[in-house]
């Protein structure tokens, strides 16, 4: 009797990325097929794009990088955690901050990766999300951990408790040094809208100026990673 070959190839689980840089999808997509046991399915630039594009690709998992044109990474987390709940989520992201992937836990996200990171460490991200677990480097494990153990102690009057997700991406670019019109291109909205956001983070850190929030900004990044 002739054995099936079919029966012994792996099993491929399919890999979809959200990210707006084209060399970055093409460096994933290469580091993903070097492994026998992954395939990538689709990728998209934004996130209206993703969602059209998802259902067709059947993705076992998305690879979401927090920074899109035309939306909201977070805002896609959440969206996608809604639409579709058996689906594990991976952020790849430049930013490190602790507040940051605190966030995007609470958005929907089953792990956070930090671009950074080791092409295999990526990988093995990405199989660790598959296999039901929690992901994130050990770096931000260890400033995760710090925030979850000294939350008792903390006031609640901290940026990342005060401000909205949207508010919250502003302002850490304000502490960048990123002026209205950057800020307001990276996120794909007005000038006036950006400057919305400005004032809403003055009130509710009690700031007189914009100078001010910069400030405020860079000093709150340095005690983000000096956790």
């Amino acid at each position: 009797m002739r054995s099936d070959s079919r029966a012994a190839q792996p099993v491929r689980r399919r890999v979809f990325f959200v990210d707006d840089h084209p060399l970055v999808r093409d460096w994933l997509a290469s580091l993903v097929a070097l492994e026998s046991d992954l395939e990538v399915c689709g990728h998209a630039e934004d996130a209206p794009s993703a969602l059209i594009a998802l259902p067709k690709a059947r993705p076992d998992v998305v690879v979401v990088d927090l920074s899109l044109p035309r939306g909201s990474g977070l805002e896609l987390l959440k969206e996608l955690r809604a639409q579709f709940p058996a689906l594990r989520l991976l952020v790849l992201s430049m930013h490190d901050e602790a507040s940051i992937a605190e966030r995007a836990f609470r958005a929907g996200a089953h792990g956070y990766a930090v671009k950074n990171e080791s092409g295999p460490s990526i990988v093995e991200a990405i199989r660790s999300v598959l296999a039901g677990n929690f992901y994130t480097s050990p770096a931000l494990a260890a400033q995760l951990t710090g925030r979850l153990l000294g939350g008792l102690s903390r006031s609640g009057g901290e940026p990342e408790e005060l401000l909205s997700d949207r508010e919250l991406e502003v302002f850490r670019m304000r502490g960048q040094g990123h002026s209205a019109k950057e800020i307001a291109d990276r996120m794909r909205v007005s000038v006036k809208t950006v400057g919305s956001y400005d004032e809403r983070i003055k009130s509710k850190l009690g700031l007189e100026s914009t100078t001010e929030v910069m400030r405020e900004a860079m000093l709150w990044q340095e005690r983000q990673r000096g956790l």
